[in-house]
């Protein structure tokens, strides 16, 4: 089969709302009664779960587990391979989904915690276990993570290392 021959293939659940300009890459898996913003992009072996809703502008990486019940906000970006859990004593019958506020940014292989909330502009560093919520505007990292510094030392850090490529 050539590459203009191949598909795309992808599970769509029922009642899922589809903003416009939603990206859905290779063999990901949407759950019933999802809800997704407009101009969203979601990256190949994604799992999005049933009752989950993502704000507009939402860049989500590839091999990202979000559980039902989970809400993320505008202009969120997932970083690949994170991890969104909804039962803090598996296997319980009590589900809480992961909020994640506006303009926050989750690292790479981080692992955030049933019922947490990371706060608008709140990042999350590769690799971090999130057991705490995270207060808006505030960087944490480790395991369990910790708040580092605030978003706007982090946007220096980051302007400052995308200088360095030039």
């Amino acid at each position: 089969m050539s590459q203009e021959e191949s598909e795309v293939i992808y599970h769509i659940g029922k009642g899922v709302k589809l903003g416009r300009g939603v990206k859905i890459w290779h063999f990901v898996y949407v759950g019933d009664y999802a809800e997704i913003g407009d101009n969203v992009s979601i990256g190949s072996l994604s799992h999005v779960d049933y009752k989950t809703i993502i704000g507009e502008n939402t860049r989500i990486a590839g091999l990202v587990y979000i559980p039902p019940l989970s809400v993320i906000g505008r202009n969120v970006f997932i970083g690949p391979a994170a991890v969104l859990t909804n039962d803090k004593y598996p296997l319980s019958k009590r589900l809480e989904g992961v909020k994640i506020e506006d303009g926050a940014v989750i690292g790479a292989k981080s692992v955030i915690g049933s019922g947490l909330t990371v706060g608008r502009n709140g990042v999350v560093c590769m690799g971090a276990v999130v057991t705490k919520d995270v207060p808006p505007e505030t960087v944490v990292m480790g395991q369990p993570a910790r708040p580092a510094y605030s978003r706007s030392e982090y946007e220096k850090k980051k302007d400052a290392w995308e200088k360095q490529s030039k």
